[in-house]
């Protein structure tokens, strides 16, 4: 670093006027900015050239070291008796595009006091320069006083680092943070264990986060140097070879853990660089640029930013793996080796964790099984031994895939899934690596995640996340999130095959083709190569296949149209199937997402399982008709509110007001609970009734008599918005007399903020009373992340019964899109019949039965010069350019 001139002011130099030497303070800071500017265009174009990443950081690190120390020099008097140190990531020598320079000037109070305005201006034009300067100025004594207080205060002066201070003052801040006075090894060791599990609980315990934080999340880097510390402050050095000597790393493990440590560092620096400020989290705003910039190309089943966060999960995971043995041996190491207490020939106890007793385990695959078979008769552990851990790691390249694997094997891996805790089971083999090497197309999609807002996990943690939905059925618990799932359990006559379907339902995803239909192939190769029965296996192919056909049933389709069910039973065939198939079903939704599953799903399901069931006791070959079905329904209507006190005269006169078509595709309950609505409601008049969906909190059912208006739909779906909540499902029927029967299945937008059925009622009555053109939908921009995943709109027409017109919409979803579209049709002078409202993550595929209005008033379809009009004021819409 060069100094233009001296300035005025400081040490050495001549006493001139505060302007003079401020101006030169800048001259000079700027200077170092445009050289610091293009030293970083420099590692920039080494970091694109594939550069070794630790010497990227390194000398990054160096060349701040020059423009500290000339600023110091230039500020502080040489006789002042203060020792300047880089602590914290700079310290360790590691600095990033956009990290902050962590400094400590250590001095006396008297000496800090004295040269006070030397130090304000050290930092000032340090900040000038464009260095974002964190600074702490302490005495010896406060540097103990601040670490006994804060433990995060210790590691950064752990890693301190001499920048103008000597090998005295260097011995004597190591003094004042020594584990004599300061977080002695052990207490040091259990906060520090513990705040890493408190970071690790932020990020919901997974590395597997669509934007994960590549710093703090677990198996980041901030693991990696939390290992470091802990091996500093219990062995007494921070170099992970040397921990080789010391017996608690093997060198395969120091090997492997200083690669994915340098893999996280090469995407944290690209991503200070795409970013261009300081950011941990990789954000979708930044992945494909990320992506793009690493050398990453779209292949023809995989999106490049799908292949470089792959890598990550990946990464991420062996770092977690690692650090958990490491974690142990250093707890060993401060407590001491406990008596082992045997269990079987093969494996021990020491200290609550299963470890393998011969010292040359695993001599045999069996052996590897016989681990988990043993682990899941023992109920809660403290875990799997570190040294039994690495011995498995060790031996995984020889553990064969189940096609090559000895018949007594397979026996014994079907055991494990008819055995106890399989759920479990399967978890610690993916987790530990044995099952990716027992099924090698489970390793494929380990870590594989897909671009999109539907599936927030990678694969294999969904797939995971789907057997411990399918475990938690066998509770009665699960009633509270499963209306039917705990009553359906117990007739499954093998619950392991509903196991192996979860296993492979999405296996085969990235593949290219149909993954069902390639996920099939690979089951029933399994099932069969496994000496499974034909019946049995059969049943797992077919899952697999046509794991997706419930889901797309319930959401897309009308449930309530008897030829709908009689198709669906049809493809079903038999009681075994729906069973297994509602229950895969079931998980496979919540498995998804945290937030896909809901009151409006869960029922869905229910409605489209019971009448299936029904439907296969009365036969495929006698379908219930729709005039039969409003029959059954008009009954069950009428013994429910006989049941409640109404005479069968009032009964029948509270039909004549409801729509015949609604005993067609309406529950009895639902029915029931609308015709008590009209009780005392005089001809003409409006009424809403709202009510929560049992046992599913925030979920509500609305209902809407009024009579008929235009605008009518659009106003009632921008008031739902409004009051915070989400239409998940329309049923839009026109009853006698020109007037309305409007049901919607509604969930809050933010599930913190369970809507109170009074007040929606109270707002829609308030707006039936008042004018509907005064109701507009509210303006929002779009959420950050929906603006990552564009879906390309589409718009669709087909002629539907009664003369309606059918309209499909597919487009990305965003907060008030359905009232946005209610709008747009009302402009066009439409009215909407029924509707279809369904969200798979950031995609929105909705149905609505629409009529055109013609200046006579009548209704029918609309022609295609209508159809294209629509079709324009919807792509307007969709794409924001009429707000």
């Amino acid at each position: 670093m060069t100094d233009p001139e001296p300035a005025a002011g400081t040490a050495g130099t001549p006493v001139g006027d505060e302007q003079a030497a401020a101006r030169q303070d800048a001259a000079w800071a700027g200077n170092a900015r445009e050289e610091l500017a293009a030293a970083d265009e420099g590692y920039a174009r080494r970091f694109d050239a594939d550069a070794d990443i630790d010497r990227l950081l390194a000398e990054r690190a160096a060349a701040v070291d020059l423009v500290v120390q000339a600023a110091w020099q230039r500020c502080i008097p040489p006789e002042a008796e203060l020792a300047l140190f880089a602590v914290g990531g700079y310290g360790r020598g590691e600095l990033y595009p956009q990290s902050d320079i962590d400094l400590l000037v250590m001095a006396a109070p008297r000496d800090s006091a004295t040269h006070a305005e030397s130090l304000a201006r050290f930092f000032a034009i340090l900040w000038d320069s464009g260095l974002p300067v964190g600074h702490a100025v302490r005495s010896l004594e406060q540097c103990t006083e601040a670490a006994i207080e804060d433990i995060t205060v210790l590691t950064a002066l752990l890693e301190a680092r001499p920048l103008a201070a000597n090998e005295h003052e260097r011995r004597e801040l190591q003094g004042a943070v020594s584990p004599r006075l300061v977080w002695p090894p052990q207490q040091f060791f259990e906060a520090k264990r513990a705040e890493l599990h408190e970071r690790h609980a932020r990020f919901d315990d997974t590395a597997d986060n669509l934007e994960p934080n590549l710093k703090e999340g677990p198996g980041g880097l901030r693991d990696v140097q939390t290992l470091n510390w802990m091996a500093l402050r219990i062995i007494g050095t921070a170099d992970m070879e040397s921990l080789v000597a010391f017996g608690q790393l093997g060198a395969d493990e120091v090997a492997t853990l200083e690669r994915e440590r340098r893999a996280l560092a090469r995407l944290r620096y690209g991503l200070h660089l795409v970013a261009g400020k300081r950011e941990e989290r990789l954000r979708f705003d930044y992945q494909k640029l990320l992506a793009a910039r690493l050398g990453f190309q779209d292949s023809g089943n995989t999106l490049a930013v799908e292949q470089m966060m792959q890598g990550f999960y990946r990464n991420a995971a062996l770092v977690l793996r690692i650090g958990e043995r490491l974690l142990q041996r250093f707890e060993e190491q401060l407590e001491g080796e406990a008596e082992p207490q045997p269990l079987d020939d093969l494996f021990e106890l020491r200290r609550g964790y299963l470890a393998a007793r011969d010292p040359e385990w695993p001599r045999n695959p069996s052996e590897i099984l016989s681990l988990f078979s043993t682990w899941a008769a023992r109920g809660e552990l403290s875990g799997l031994h570190s040294h039994t851990a690495r011995a498995l790691a060790e031996a995984l390249p020889r553990f064969p895939d189940y096609a090559n694997a000895e018949p007594a094997l397979q026996v014994q891996f079907l055991g494990l899934l008819r055995g106890l805790q399989p759920v479990r089971t399967l978890t610690r083999m993916a987790r530990l690596g044995v099952l990716g090497r027992w099924i090698p197309a489970f390793l494929k999609v380990s870590g594989r995640m897909q671009f999109d807002l539907f599936h927030v996990y990678t694969v294999d943690q969904h797939t995971l996340a789907v057997l411990k939905n399918i475990a938690s059925f066998a509770s009665p618990s699960s009633a509270e999130r499963f209306a039917l799932a705990h009553q359906v359990w117990p007739r499954l006559r093998k619950p392991e095959l509903l196991l192996l379907a979860g296993l492979f339902h999405d296996i085969a995803k990235g593949r290219g083709g149909d993954h069902s239909d390639l996920g099939a192939r690979d089951a029933r190769m399994f099932c069969d190569t496994l000496g499974m029965s034909e019946a049995d296996a059969s049943l797992v192919e077919w899952l697999v296949r046509r794991h997706l056909l419930m889901s797309m049933t319930a959401q897309k389709q009308d449930i309530a149209d008897p030829d709908v069910i009689h198709r669906f039973a049809t493809e079903v065939a038999d009681r075994d199937r729906l069973d297994h198939l509602y229950l895969l079903t079931c998980a496979d939704i919540a498995g998804t997402s945290p937030k896909l599953w809901n009151a409006w799903k869960d029922r869905l399901l229910a409605d489209l399982y019971t009448a299936t069931r029904l439907a296969l006791r009365r036969g495929l070959e006698h379908p219930l008709a729709a005039d039969e079905r409003s029959q059954e329904t008009q009954a069950a209507v009428r013994g429910t509110l006989e049941s409640h006190g109404l005479e069968a005269s009032e009964v029948d006169a509270l039909f004549a007001r409801m729509p015949a078509v609604g005993f067609q595709r309406g529950r009895a309950d639902q029915l029931a609970w609308q015709a008590v609505s009209l009780r005392d409601l005089p001809v003409g008049a409006s009424r809403v009734r709202v009510r929560p969906v049992a046992a599913h909190a925030g979920a509500l059912e609305v209902f809407v008599h009024a009579p008929d208006a235009d605008g009518l739909f659009a106003a009632i779906v921008a008031t739902l918005d409004r009051a915070g909540l989400a239409i998940q499902q329309a049923r839009v029927l026109d009853g006698p007399s020109g007037t309305i029967f409007d049901t919607f299945e509604v969930i809050p937008s933010d599930p913190r903020r369970a809507p109170v059925p009074e007040d929606v009622e109270q707002r829609l009555e308030q707006v039936l009373a008042g004018p509907l053109d005064d109701i507009r939908p509210p303006r929002r921009t779009l959420p950050r992340h929906l603006r990552h995943f564009r879906i390309p709109p589409r718009i669709g027409f087909d002629q539907a019964d009664g003369g309606r017109t059918t309209l499909s919409l597919v487009c990305t979803d965003r907060p008030g899109l359905l009232a946005d579209v209610a709008q747009a049709l009302r402009a066009q002078r439409l009215r909407v019949h029924d509707a279809r409202i369904a969200t798979f993550g950031e995609r929105a595929e909705d149905v609505f039965q629409i009529t055109a209005t013609d200046d006579a008033g009548r209704n029918g379809p609309l022609d295609e010069a209508h159809q294209q009009a629509l079709s324009d004021a919807l792509l307007a819409c969709i794409e924001g350019e009429n707000k």
